[in-house]
């Protein structure tokens, strides 16, 4: 690798992890740069880097992690955290406050895009009218001209069909 391209991975390795500010593998390093360096020369960038002392190297049985140095970072008194943390609590609330009220309008929403407008409950309106009307025609031809069955002929056919059934069903087995 020439020493231009080392130089870049270098930085590009070092600028990561102390904008991320958390421990990461060679391995997650290589991959959350998207593939643009080797593996082979991350894990040597992040060796030279953690000699010469820019980054911290932990070794846990036989992967080793590397974190960038802390004391690059400012730290904070307790009254600073403190107010941080009444911050944190204060935000946290107004957020549970708005997400409920999103919830709602949401809900509302869907509640009136479900709905009919004015136009399509005035073209349904009518058109269960018109059903209305056919099956009130329907039942009223029904009762004036409908053609009643005996008992008698309702238990010949009732008979009839029962007999037919069986003779299916035998048919239908074999």
């Amino acid at each position: 690798m020439s020493k231009n391209k080392d130089e870049k991975a270098k930085g590009a390795v070092l600028e990561y992890l102390t904008q991320q500010n958390r421990p990461y593998s060679a391995i997650d390093v290589f991959n959350n740069l998207h593939k643009e360096y080797g593996k082979t020369a991350v894990v040597k960038v992040l060796e030279t880097l953690a000699q010469e002392g820019k980054i911290k190297e932990k070794t846990y049985g036989k992967q080793k992690v590397y974190l960038p140095d802390q004391s690059q970072y400012p730290t904070c008194d307790e009254t600073e955290l403190k107010a941080m943390d009444l911050k944190i609590a204060q935000m946290t609330e107004e957020l549970k406050v708005l997400q409920e009220e999103t919830r709602k309008m949401e809900n509302e929403l869907r509640g009136l895009n479900s709905s009919l407008s004015t136009d399509e409950a005035k073209k349904q309106l009518t058109m269960l009218r018109g059903e209305v009307e056919n099956y009130k025609k329907k039942l009223a031809q029904l009762k004036e001209g409908g053609k009643a069955i005996s008992p008698e002929e309702r238990e010949v056919i009732i008979k009839n069909r029962v007999k037919l059934v069986k003779e299916w069903r035998k048919r239908k087995r074999t």
